[in-house]
């Protein structure tokens, strides 16, 4: 179709100079440099119905590739809006996502069978520790997180481990050594169990193109377009995928934004999107500097951290939003200060605000997981609701990952992780012992730990009860895997739980029993809801796999990040590394201080040093219209409290772009001398005063009759206080707890400001 050239079409309508220039682009790489809050979903999904309205591409010669399962489902939903239809056929979803799909169609070619397993982190990190126990690789000397990481290093650089041993095996490194032992072990047990971890998701994919030419040929034949959001992120697994795929066509169209790439811990290369014209010769290159977002303070922030890195495009975020609020930058005494000052200002706000009328309105964000305890404290103390981002996820619950344990076995007969879970759950008298000896018989018969099960009453010396119980459950696995052939994933779990009664074991457990069902409750509505998905790995080819395996694909694959609701009346909490994405119309970043952010180890390294600096960036960027900055004096870190100075990511920002504040214990506590931020360009002068002796551990000095609080027992009055120094004692009448008697320089106690 094609129109006049007097005319546009109306999705082109909304759209800024720089952004119609980026969705008029059609053939040949193109790399979007958007900058935060710039549009880019937009551009991206205006591009997708462009080459489909005006130029005649059919939907499923598309690839979007996007890094959350929210971000893909956004994608879709503007498109389906756009064209006023879904767009049939295309591939939108995350690379993981995408990277299952395609081993759901293509597995056998590398030894897998369709119905494999995906291993999520917590179950990788067991087989890890599985396999350290059977090479002889101490998990109490070389830690298995640790391991799994170097592991997953490897993956995503694409060493094999074939390539690993060679390369590791001789060095005098004792810790890589030992994952040289652990990574082909490893990859082995996981083929063993017809399971992939989630780097294998990238890099088998990748395995398959380069053995498997006619699958490449497949792929880069029907995907004439390939459209990457995130392109900051992608690590070297990544890279080839979309290198392979548009090789030759070189239809490639990357957006990122180089200032917001956070992820080089876990794999992430600034190179792909820094080199990208290197590597895609003639490419073009299109800047989305126009901030649609924060206020024009927020931005000039921004604006003045991020041009203390080196290592970037450069680009310079502008917006027509002049003026706005001054940034506030709050000191504190410590930590359970910072976090009451950050309440008490959310209630105000929340209470007072002309235009803020929801909690949902605000975000507290930190540099590490560690810090939201304080924050929690607070705000279950005040009674402001709240969520937390990256806490314990509902998958993760011991409850849901028992059922989805039977799912995993019913799916996958050679998932021994899943076997282990779930065999003795609920209790079938299947102990320690019985296992043991059928572990030992399966390997004497070369049959899987289920066949085992079915055959056991050939293992005469396993008890004759315990033999019943093991044919038993491999019956009912087998029965369950039949069905799932031709049942509804969601009616599945329902007669599961119910031939299990599952829910009722639960309630036995008493009131935290309660809860544990209705979560599986929980997992049963999401399974029927499931239900009524088009999913089109489903029509493509059903008779590979099931609608189970589907849903433990979706299961496996969900994040952190596509756990925030934002229609939630909440605050949210959560770190700078998950805010990414997101946007707040009140943003708090707590814990600005030097060591903890940036951390101390990144001083070793300038790259390091940059990539906290973006992080900052990132986490300014997140406001639209306020954004409040809070340190503290000292912090309890570790255990031992940790005095502080301001960050001097904050120095950075102009003076005039800042109000400073202090909490109201500072203001109340004469003994705290003023402080004042040091001058940019001095070099000698410290940031702060020296601290006093009041700000010891044994502060603040306590009086009989006192109100106090405490982070476990809350609140209470102060009866007796005894000797002297580090070794002072005081005794609390607390008003949950009744009275103890605590050491004052571990007792982090407080002054109950409040009341």
């Amino acid at each position: 179709m094609t129109r006049s050239a007097d005319t546009s079409p109306p999705h082109l309508t909304n759209l800024n100079p720089e952004q119609r220039e980026a969705v008029l682009h059609v053939e040949g790489p193109l790399l979007v440099l958007a900058g935060a809050g710039s549009g880019k979903t937009r551009v991206l999904t205006t591009r997708v119905v462009h080459l489909i309205e005006e130029h005649g591409v059919p939907a499923d010669r598309i690839l979007a590739v996007t890094f959350t399962n929210k971000a893909a489902g956004e994608m879709r939903e503007r498109v389906r809006t756009m064209l006023g239809a879904d767009p049939a056929g295309i591939w939108m979803g995350t690379f993981h996502a995408l990277g299952a799909r395609i081993l759901r169609r293509h597995a056998e070619r590398l030894g897998w069978s369709p119905t494999f397993t995906i291993f999520d982190a917590e179950q990788s990190l067991r087989q890890i520790k599985r396999v350290q126990e059977e090479v002889d690789v101490d998990p109490k000397r070389w830690n298995p997180k640790a391991v799994r990481a170097h592991i997953s290093g490897a993956k995503n650089a694409l060493v094999s481990p074939q390539a690993f041993v060679e390369e590791n095996e001789g060095t005098f490194d004792l810790f890589l050594r030992s994952v040289a032992r652990v990574y082909p072990a490893y990859q082995q047990t996981l083929k063993e169990q017809n399971g992939f971890d989630f780097d294998d998701l990238l890099v088998k994919p990748v395995e398959l193109f380069d053995a498997c030419s006619d699958v490449l040929d497949r792929y880069r034949s029907r995907f004439a377009f390939v459209l990457v959001d995130e392109y900051q992120d992608t690590n070297h697994a990544q890279f080839r995928f979309l290198e392979l795929l548009a090789r030759d066509h070189r239809n490639l169209m990357v957006v990122g934004d180089d200032d917001q790439s956070i992820y080089g811990w876990r794999g992430a290369d600034i190179k792909n999107i820094l080199d990208f014209e290197r590597t895609f010769a003639g490419a073009r290159i299109i800047r989305l500097e126009r901030n649609y977002r924060s206020t024009d303070t927020i931005l000039q922030a921004a604006n003045h951290v991020i041009a203390e890195n080196v290592h970037r495009k450069g680009k310079t975020l502008r917006t027509e939003r002049a003026g706005g609020d001054l940034l506030t930058l709050v000191e504190t005494h410590d930590e359970n200060d910072e976090a009451r000052w950050i309440v008490s200002e959310v209630r105000a706000r929340y209470d007072n605000g002309p235009d803020l009328h929801q909690y949902r309105d605000f975000a507290v964000l930190y540099r590490t997981n560690a810090q939201s305890r304080a924050l929690e404290d607070a705000f279950r103390r005040q009674g402001v609701p709240y969520q937390i981002v990256g806490g314990v996820r509902f998958y993760e619950r011991r409850e849901i990952q028992d059922v989805i344990g039977y799912l995993r076995l019913i799916s996958n007969p050679a998932d021994v992780d899943a076997f282990h879970r779930v065999v003795n759950y609920p209790r079938r008298g299947v102990g320690p012992t019985s296992l043991e000896r059928l572990r030992d018989f399966a390997a004497g018969q070369g049959l899987g730990l289920l066949e085992a099960a079915g055959r056991a009453e050939e293992a005469t010396d396993i008890p004759a009860a315990a033999r019943h119980s093991l044919e038993r459950f491999a019956a009912l696995v087998r029965t369950y895997s039949a069905r799932a052939v031709g049942m509804r994933v969601g009616r599945l779990l329902e007669a599961l739980v119910e031939d299990l009664d599952l829910i009722g074991h639960l309630r036995d457990e008493g009131p935290e029993g309660e809860d544990r069902a209705d979560n599986v409750k929980e997992l049963i509505a999401g399974a029927l809801d499931f239900d009524a998905e088009v999913m089109e790995e489903w029509e493509e080819q059903s008779d590979s796999f099931t609608e189970l395996d589907l849903f433990l694909q979706r299961v496996a694959l969900v994040a952190d990040i596509d756990r925030h609701d934002p229609e939630a009346d909440t605050v949210t909490l959560m770190t700078l590394h998950n805010a990414k994405g997101l946007e707040f119309p009140v943003v708090f970043i707590a814990g600005l201080e030097d060591g903890l952010f940036p951390l101390g180890r990144t001083y070793e390294q300038p790259s390091e040093m940059e990539e906290e600096r973006r992080l900052f960036y990132v986490g300014i960027t997140r406001a639209r219209d306020k954004l409040c900055l809070t340190h503290a004096r000292q912090r309890r870190r570790a255990g031992e409290y940790m005095h502080g100075r301001l960050s001097p990511f904050v120095e950075a920002i102009p003076e005039a772009l800042v109000e400073t504040r202090r909490s109201a214990v500072l203001e109340r506590t004469e003994t705290y001398a003023p402080r004042r931020r040091r001058p940019r360009d001095s070099e000698d002068e410290p940031s702060y005063e020296p601290f006093y002796e009041d700000l010891s551990q044994d502060a603040p000095r306590f009086v009989k009759g006192e109100r106090v609080l405490h982070p476990t027992f809350g609140s209470g009055s102060v009866v007796e206080i005894s000797g002297l120094g580090k070794d002072t004692k005081v005794t609390v009448n607390f008003d949950s707890v009744g009275r103890k008697r605590l050491l004052i320089r571990y007792a982090d106690l407080e002054k109950d400001w409040d009341l």
